[in-house]
């Protein structure tokens, strides 16, 4: 199961820092000026997940506020935060759940085998693992209630997304472009829905419910989920959905806006733009942009701006809700 962290490292590499390519984004137009908004982080981010990141010192920043529940970063991998748990994981498959409240409070779990994606709800630990098998625990009794074997990846993203808990609901977010929705009182598969067929980094990187419409993106392929199931080939680097709609970044320098149904409302093109990460608030559309820009964009696309920002091109990036953290700062949304 060492491949699979060793497979992890090298996708992280690739999509937190970049492929070097022989042409770049260069601006058509001047930027303002340099980001003003920007501070130190004190500590440098070492691990990123799909809801914190791990930093040097063994504390955690969940979305923009950071504690400290003192993980071993020798030994453990951050997996997640949900509910009230820190999750962890060491390599062999021990998982750790950390309270957020007193970080005294542990629980061990001896699962033998190589977590890739965990979260908790109540009394059930849903977990992913890299073999992409399914499970479902009970935290008091640590007894399995359910188990679903998978199609074992040859490689994924980085970005591994943790099963979400939709009322008695668990959706297995997988390692080969699936959603497994699995009823946790009955603990069985009500239904399989397929995201992408693609052969390798085809797990789901992206995923988010508003209202009752359900959306998922793979590297190459955006679902939307309502009444029916609507898929688009994109290539995607991110994906955030909000009352105005569905915003996601592509691979080919392009920033669209598409209703739920995944017609395009917008988009704007930045030619070889390679974005890192993407912030969408009530009145504007954010983007990191690897060359070393903030790019400020209208909610309809219509206009943006271009600030300057100094990032080092092999760190690690997380995004909160208000903050992009390269690093060791960030540079925050007012």
């Amino acid at each position: 199961m060492k491949a699979f962290f060793y497979l992890i490292t090298i996708a992280a590499l690739l999509v937190f820092s970049g492929c070097s390519t022989k042409q770049v984004f260069k601006p058509t137009k001047d930027t303002i000026g340099s980001w003003e908004n920007e501070d130190d982080l004190n500590e440098s981010i070492i691990d990123v997940t799909s809801n914190g990141a791990l930093l040097e010192d063994g504390s955690v920043l969940v979305k923009d506020s950071v504690i400290n529940p003192h993980i071993s970063v020798e030994n453990e991998r951050l997996i997640g935060i949900s509910d009230k748990w820190i999750i962890t994981s060491e390599i062999d498959g021990n998982l750790t759940l950390i309270s957020r409240d007193d970080n005294s409070v542990r629980d061990l779990f001896e699962l033998k085998k190589t977590v890739a994606a965990a979260s908790v709800k109540d009394d059930l630990l849903a977990v992913v693992f890299a073999s992409n098998e399914l499970a479902i625990y009970s935290i008091e009794s640590k007894k399995i209630i359910f188990h679903s074997q998978g199609n074992a990846p040859l490689a994924v993203n980085a970005k591994i997304v943790n099963p979400y808990f939709l009322d008695d609901l668990v959706l297995f977010l997988t390692l080969d472009g699936k959603i497994v929705i699995v009823n946790s009182k009955e603990k069985k598969v009500l239904r399989s829905i397929i995201v992408s067929s693609a052969e390798n980094f085809n797990n789901i990187t992206s995923f988010s419910v508003v209202d009752d419409n359900l959306v998922a993106a793979t590297g190459y392929k955006l679902l939307s989920l309502a009444n029916k199931e609507i898929r688009e080939p994109y290539e995607i680097r991110n994906m955030k959905y909000d009352k105005d709609g569905i915003y996601i970044a592509t691979k080919q320098g392009e920033v669209v806006n598409l209703t739920p149904s995944l017609q395009v409302k917008s988009k704007i093109k930045f030619p070889f733009a390679h974005f890192l990460g993407m912030i969408v608030t009530d009145e504007r559309v954010y983007l990191l942009e690897k060359e070393g820009y903030i790019i400020s964009l209208s909610k309809d696309l219509a206009s943006y701006d271009l600030y300057d920002v100094s990032i080092s091109k092999d760190s690690y990036i997380y995004v909160g809700d208000k903050a992009f953290y390269v690093d060791d700062e960030f540079f925050y949304i007012k």
